[in-house]
């Protein structure tokens, strides 16, 4: 899970509900037996080959055995948190708190990671301020957990050196596809079959954003939904077919990004994974983000991205039962530079 500066005051919530701890019922059940054991052990009626002593003896080697099991349960329990720690640090590591202002824009964004074990996702996304505008790019790894991290690592890190030495969007993904396949190419060596096999599937869908010193947008998008843009309405920025994700295909020769318009002070953006509108209730249902954004931008004062982000994902975990079976991001934007100049 990550989370941006503006949203301390709800970091509480940000994860999915935990089920019951596997260390506590696997505590409270030697402890049940050995209550049990104990107790028939003392009261039971005594036969003739049977003394005080002998029922002693047998409790204490009980009580050595379940000790040694919940000895081994703890160090279970405290390697597993090792785990989780290093993990959750790699992530944060990775998929950086965005600052909750820009250049002029107002920021949000939020994971939630499928993954139980560890608060890993196969997510990604980046904002920064270049020469070239504010540029901001949104992804999605297929699979998620530990194995997904490798392309993540890989994709943001070339995002984070071509979103300032590019000019043009076609560059820096251009630069995001030589990673990715760089990326498979280190992978562990494997069977010729079992490799290409997996290579052919490992694909990464992503957004590309940029947003000039005039607000003019500007996209590049490789299987990854388009974001919705929230004005007088809620509409998609653009309703182009993308080009297949990172990995899938190799690029066309001639990139050229869509013209979005410009992005008008007070209106705001967001950006989504699939795995947002692919959640789905105990009954199927998929989860509708444009009608929980629809309630949101109904909110009086205008609500702020960081409150846009709380309200959906507080919503989709509602409408889920906090039951994920995919990883989820949301990154939103809002152009405030007419209320404050860029800095």
């Amino acid at each position: 899970m990550n989370r941006t500066s503006a949203e301390d005051d709800s970091s509480a919530d940000s994860t999915v509900d935990e089920p019951v701890s596997w260390g506590f019922v696997e505590c409270a059940v030697p402890g049940g037996l050995l209550s049990l054991v104990i107790t028939w052990e003392l009261t039971r009626p005594r036969s003739a080959r049977d003394t005080l002593d002998a029922r002693i003896v047998t409790c204490v080697a009980f009580v050595a055995v379940v000790a040694y099991l919940l000895a081994r349960v703890r160090r279970a329990a405290l390697e597993l948190d090792e785990v989780r720690a290093v993990a959750r640090a790699a992530q944060e590591t990775l998929i950086r708190p965005l600052p909750s202002r820009l250049d002029g824009l107002a920021l949000a964004a939020r994971q939630i990671s499928f993954s139980r074990s560890a608060d890993v996702g196969g997510d990604l996304y980046e904002a920064l301020v270049t020469a070239h505008g504010v540029r901001v790019v949104i992804g999605d790894v297929r699979g998620h957990g530990l194995p997904a991290i490798g392309a993540v690592a890989a994709v943001l890190g070339s995002f984070r050196e071509a979103a300032h030495d590019e000019s043009g969007l076609d560059g820096v993904l251009r630069r995001l596809d030589r990673a990715h396949q760089r990326h498979l190419r280190q992978r562990p060596a494997q069977g010729d079959q079992e490799h290409d096999a997996l290579t052919a599937e490992e694909f990464v869908t992503v957004l590309l954003l940029e947003i000039g010193v005039d607000a003019e947008v500007r996209a590049l998008n490789c299987g990854h939904p388009w974001p919705y843009r929230l004005g007088r309405d809620i509409a998609p920025l653009a309703a182009g077919e993308p080009l297949p994700p990172l990995g899938a295909v190799p690029l066309p020769t001639e990139l050229l990004p869509w013209s979005c318009g410009p992005l008008l002070p007070g209106e705001t953006l967001v950006l989504h994974t699939d795995g947002t509108e692919d959640a789905r209730d105990t009954e199927g249902r998929f989860f509708g983000l444009r009608d929980a954004l629809a309630v949101a931008a109904l909110a009086q004062p205008p609500p702020t991205p960081a409150t846009v982000v709380r309200e959906v994902h507080a919503a989709l975990l509602h409408h889920t039962g906090g039951r994920v079976t995919d990883d989820m991001a949301l990154l939103v934007l809002r152009n405030d530079r007419a209320l404050a100049g860029p800095g």
